[in-house]
């Protein structure tokens, strides 16, 4: 295996998330970014966790604000 083949796991603070729906529908934007595995996204902690392989963090980030949240 490789350096890159791992799937690598990033953490964001999110603010604007103030309930389940809200959850959903980061993992919802979030889980149709190709390369993404998991994600648990949580609004009583304002975090958003990301286990992907591929990907950019910068286009994890892009994704949170372009489905209307903050990314601190």
């Amino acid at each position: 295996m490789g350096l890159f083949s791992r799937a690598e796991t990033f953490e964001f603070k999110v603010s604007g998330m103030d309930c389940g729906g809200c959850e959903r529908k980061i993992t919802k934007a979030l889980t149709g970014v190709s390369g993404v595995k998991k994600v648990e996204a949580s609004a009583s902690e304002g975090s958003v966790i990301v286990k992907a392989k591929g990907v950019e963090s910068a286009m994890i980030a892009d994704t949170i604000t372009s489905v209307g949240f903050t990314v601190e």
